[in-house]
Parts: C-alpha cells; sequence; structure tokens
C-alpha cells in the first residue's frame, strides 16, 4: 500500500482512517528495515500530524480530506501530511510543558512531532506538515 513517488494517500477526516494510516507507516518502515524504536516514533508522530489534520485543520468534517504521502531518499524518509483548513500559526504554539498546561487533554501534537522526527517543517501556512526521519 505504499503511494509511488508523488503519489497520496487520499482519506476523509474521520478516525476510522487512523487504520490506514497505521498500516502505511508500518508498510514503509518495514521495506526500509526500520529498527523498532524508530519505527515506534515514525508511528507516533505520523499519527499525530494525522489526528492534528483531522481534528484542527478539517474540524472533522468527513467531508473534507487528508493527504498522506511519501518519500524516500538515501539517507531519510519524509511523510507529508496536509488537510483542507485554514492553517495555524505554528510558531506561537503554548508549551506544553509549562505547568499551567500539563493537565489540558491536547497542546502536544506538535511538541511531540518536532521531538520524535528529525525534521520538522510547516508550508501552506500551516495546512501541510513535512516529517523527515533519519535512516541509520
Amino acid at each position: 500500500m505504499i503511494p509511488a513517488k508523488g503519489e497520496k494517500l487520499d482519506i476523509p477526516s474521520s478516525s476510522e482512517n487512523m487504520r490506514l494510516v497505521e498500516r502505511l507507516v508500518e508498510d514503509v518502515c518495514d521495506v526500509f528495515n526500520v529498527n523498532e524504536d524508530s519505527y515506534g516514533n515514525i508511528l507516533i508522530a505520523v499519527t499525530e500530524a494525522v489526528n492534528n489534520a483531522i481534528y484542527h485543520g478539517n474540524k472533522g468534517n468527513p467531508d473534507k480530506h487528508i493527504k498522506i504521502g511519501f518519500e524516500s531518499h538515501e539517507k531519510n524518509i519524509c511523510f507529508s501530511v496536509a488537510d483542507e483548513g485554514r492553517g495555524f500559526d505554528y510558531n506561537n504554539l503554548p508549551d506544553p510543558t509549562d505547568p499551567a498546561n500539563l493537565d489540558k487533554p491536547n497542546g502536544r501534537g506538535v511538541f511531540l512531532m518536532k521531538n520524535l522526527a528529525d525534521k520538522v517543517e510547516f508550508n501552506n501556512n500551516g495546512q501541510e506538515v513535512l516529517l523527515t526521519f533519519n535512516l541509520n
């Protein structure tokens, strides 16, 4: 189920489709013999990006779609996740490690992505996130 270069997995904004995302990550990691620790990091970061796209970007609207892409390079793999939302100010997010924010039920997705991926980039005013993972 790995999309060819330039092809994207296109799913409606529904948590029911997370199994497709998980399967994509599993298939990619199998092909590239990614170790178990790195697999866990990739799975969590990509699913966080997709969850953010579903709930924050597309506001849970199943009529809106999320596009998930994948590219491999000599020394890394990169996943892209794009939604149809308005974007967000990714430079001014509350710090989830601040004691005032510790009990909040959300607000950790971008923090997790930044700590689990080797590189995180936002495009189109935050409508697309690129997650790069170095291969050892």
